[in-house]
This record gives C-alpha cells, structure tokens and sequence, in this order.
C-alpha cells in the first residue's frame, strides 16, 4: 500500500513580480519613464517663468542651488541612462528577429553598460559637487 503526501503550500505572495529581471526591467522602464515625464514638466514650468518675470526666474533657479538638487540631478541621470538603454533593448526586442531569444543576454549587457557610465556620470557630479560651491 503506498501513501500519497500532500505538498506543502506555497506562502502567498505579496507582490505580481516573481523576481524575474524581465519584470523588473518593466516596472523600472515605467518608473523612470515617469521620473523623466516629471522633470520635463517641471522643466518646462520653470523655464517658462522667463516669460512672466525674469526676477521670478531667477529666484527660482537660485533655489535650485543646494546639495539636494544636486543629488536628485544625480538621480535624474541615472533614471535617463537605464531608460535610454533599457529602450533600446526593447527596440531590439520588438524588431530584431532573434530578439526575444537574447532579451535576457540583451538585460545584462545593459545593466553592465548603465552601471559602467552612470558610475562615471555620478563620479562626476560628485566631483563637482566637492570641488566647487553650491
């Protein structure tokens, strides 16, 4: 006579994201791309301040000046590198014929790449940033 186990169950998940760097990929695709949409607007606001009063620009850019601003601008290249980069992988995807089998070859070449150069871009600004004042 032979007895069956039952298999434990599985603990519920508190998130869709299976841990797959694919997803994740997507979700900091979007993410980005909404960080980007916010400074864009936020740009164009402010730089539309010249318009109105050139004063009102001027205090505002003025503002702008403290070591906070200098590190979301740090954050801001960050999230324009992976974007650029990730889009690109996704161009690659969607038209290439052998895309969708190197898509995940294409990720880590891409992390590799936006690790390499955004290092640098914030080495930089951190450079900068020590080197001069705000």
């Amino acid at each position: 006579m032979t007895t069956t186990l039952e298999a434990p169950a599985q603990p519920k998940r508190k998130t869709l994201y299976r841990g797959d760097p694919g997803m994740w990929s997507w979700a900091m695709h979007r993410i980005t791309g909404v960080t980007i949409f916010f400074f864009l607007f936020v740009h164009v606001l402010d730089t539309a301040l010249v318009r109105v009063s050139p004063d009102t620009y001027n205090r505002a850019i003025e503002t702008y000046k403290n070591p906070i601003v200098a590190l979301m601008e740090m954050g801001l290249v960050v999230c324009v590198l992976f974007h650029a980069l990730n889009g690109i992988r996704v161009i690659l995807v969607d038209f290439w014929s052998k895309g969708p089998k190197y898509q995940r070859l294409m990720l880590w070449i891409v992390l590799a790449i936006w690790v390499v150069v955004a290092g640098m871009g914030v080495g930089r600004e951190l450079f900068y940033m020590i080197t001069t004042e705000l």
